[in-house]
């Protein structure tokens, strides 16, 4: 049993506040920073600066901590590192410039870069390093005087800015990290997460718990959407896929006629057909929108209209009529029927897919569509109602 008391957990205070990343994680960061820094000081020395002396200055070390190794930091922005490196170089040089005790010039310099940062809502810590350099190299910065804020400050904030941005993309990470400048998958402005509070709550709420500089209101919208999930998904608990699986499939072969894939549609109001071949062996899966899809294109290389694009996909006067096989999608998820029902809720709710099948080995078993989910929470949400009131809800 750890021991207790006031000393004890002071102690444990002083202790990782972090957990350890990986190693995975460690190497991204220090490769990226490495390939930075190394390109920046290949660019000093093609500049015919030999010397580097303030052009290879220390904050860029800082500053390629926070973009390579916390992308997602508010403090890490290219707005951030760009503009608060800007503005504390300048308070540097007007400090040296203003200010002639040494020691004074320290502190007005790093003070006033501050200052600088937060009326330019561009924070960024190794700003205040950038200050102190120049206040410390007060010769030199005589001599190259307002333009050490451009180069190197600026310009080489730049360059490490945009080789993060690069190595952001190559190893999976998101960098600059502005998440409510996408557009979601429907091409609409929806919130696809849909979280019922607005981007001023969120913002309010990091301020109130004064967070604003060490989390992003686009980390904490993806952190309550997944925490949501997680709930939703501990509702399903106890409930396996084949609980819940249609089994009564209607299926289509690979060379199914277009013409008879949507007649299936229109009878049976499904929204997906599963695409099997002997032994009923899961080959892919169709949705109605592959139709529409399909003929939007006919439409457009053809030049006639989309009703006219759709009649000829699924009645074409000559050639071979276009099959199943051409539109269905192979790259559907599929689950086991023994897998818990909360395993297809991120499928289905974030996924372009309206149904997963179920396989059992390379055979379809069973489909689990939107509706089979939404009707399983409601019958879940039902129960816990019964158990909560003891009555039988109307």
């Amino acid at each position: 049993m750890p021991p207790s008391g006031p000393l004890a957990r002071f102690l444990r205070q002083l202790g990782p506040s972090m957990p350890f990343l990986g190693l995975r994680e460690a190497l991204r960061a220090s490769i990226g920073a490495f390939a930075g820094l190394g390109l920046l000081a290949v660019a000093v020395i093609f500049l015919a600066r030999h010397d580097y002396g303030l052009f290879m200055i220390a904050p860029f070390g800082a500053s390629a901590v926070l973009l390579f190794a916390v992308p997602n930091s508010p403090l890490a922005q290219p707005w951030s590192a760009m503009v608060g490196n800007l503005v504390s170089g300048l308070a540097g040089v007007g400090a040296v410039f203003f200010v002639a005790d040494p020691a004074l010039c320290m502190a007005v310099a790093v003070g006033g870069a501050i200052f600088a940062m937060h009326l330019c809502n561009a924070l960024h810590p190794p700003g205040g390093a950038v200050a102190l350099t120049a206040a410390l190299s007060a010769e030199q910065i005589r001599e190259l005087g307002w333009s050490f804020a451009l180069s190197p400050v600026l310009a080489g904030t730049a360059c490490l800015a945009a080789v993060a941005v690069i190595w952001a993309r190559l190893t999976g990470r998101r960098y600059p990290f502005r998440q409510q400048d996408e557009v979601n998958r429907h091409g609409t402005t929806d919130n696809v997460d849909r979280l019922h509070v607005t981007r001023a709550e969120l913002a309010g709420i990091l301020q109130q718990f004064r967070q604003t500089t060490n989390i992003g209101v686009e980390d904490l919208a993806r952190l309550v959407g997944a925490v949501e999930m997680l709930a939703a998904q501990h509702q399903m608990e106890g409930i396996e896929v084949a609980d819940v699986m249609s089994r009564d499939l209607v299926t289509v072969a690979p060379d199914t006629r277009l013409s008879n894939v949507a007649r299936l549609f229109r009878d049976h109001g499904f929204t997906s057909l599963p695409v099997v071949g002997p032994d009923a062996r899961y080959l892919g899966l169709i949705f109605q929108i592959h139709l529409i899809r399909r003929g939007q294109e006919l439409a457009e290389r053809t030049d006639q209209g989309f009703l006219r694009s759709i009649g000829s996909l699924l009645s074409p006067q000559s050639g071979t009529p276009p099959s199943a096989a051409q539109v269905m999608s192979v790259t559907v998820p599929s689950v086991a029927a023994t897998a818990p029902l909360a395993e297809v809720l991120p499928l289905l709710a974030r996924s372009d897919c309206d149904a997963v099948p179920v396989l059992e080995g390379q055979r379809i078993i069973g489909i689990v569509t939107r509706t089979d989910l939404i009707d399983a929470l409601a019958h879940r949400q039902a129960n816990l109602l019964v158990q909560d009131t003891g009555s039988t809800p109307a």
